[in-house]
């Protein structure tokens, strides 16, 4: 398995390591020891997967006060996965990490708790498979808009498809300014 650090802190791109033949390949998608050996010593407590469509942008979703990490990766298909640092007092604030993960490259991306994440579908279609460290609250989450000029995220689309929340989300200023 290959780690790579990444300028976000505690944010790593992890490349597992393939078994790949004639038939097709295997892969550990997790194992607890492996994974707290190379610094993510988390409970996961919940398994999610979404499908989407090309042109799909999720997020960026974050939790107020109950903050996930998120361990990330995608089953069938290609995303422009992002983490974005919305913690003011962070040296990073502002920051973003961005990584195609999927399903040739076998990517993941940890997500420590305390980061927005998102998503934009490049493929037809795309299966994205995540493991959370809490409970999702929909009272508690966080939302940042995708397009924000002072983050500039290059997002492989102009015009993507987004919920009617998602297209509501505030500007990391606003964000800001609302804690205040």
């Amino acid at each position: 398995m290959n780690v790579l650090e990444t300028k976000l802190p505690g944010v790593l791109i992890i490349e597992p390591q393939v078994f790949g033949d004639s038939r097709g390949f295997f892969l550990e998608s997790f194992q607890t020891e492996r994974y707290k050996e190379m610094g993510i010593d988390a409970l996961f407590i919940q398994d999610n997967h979404s499908r989407s469509r090309r042109g799909v942008l999720r997020g960026l979703h974050f939790q107020r006060t109950r903050p996930q990490g998120k361990l990330v990766r995608v089953s069938r298909g290609a995303v422009w996965d992002v983490a974005v640092d919305v913690n003011p007092s962070s040296a990073t604030f502002g920051c973003y990490e961005g990584v195609e993960l999927n399903d040739e490259n076998h990517r993941q991306l940890w997500i420590p708790p305390g980061y927005a994440h998102g998503f934009c579908v490049l493929s037809d279609v795309a299966d994205f498979e995540y493991k959370c460290t809490d409970l999702y609250v929909p009272e508690d989450e966080g939302a940042l808009l995708w397009s924000d000029p002072d983050v500039n995220i290059p997002w492989p689309v102009d015009a993507p498809l987004l919920s009617e929340k998602d297209r509501r989300n505030p500007t990391l200023r606003q964000l800001t300014e609302s804690r205040g």
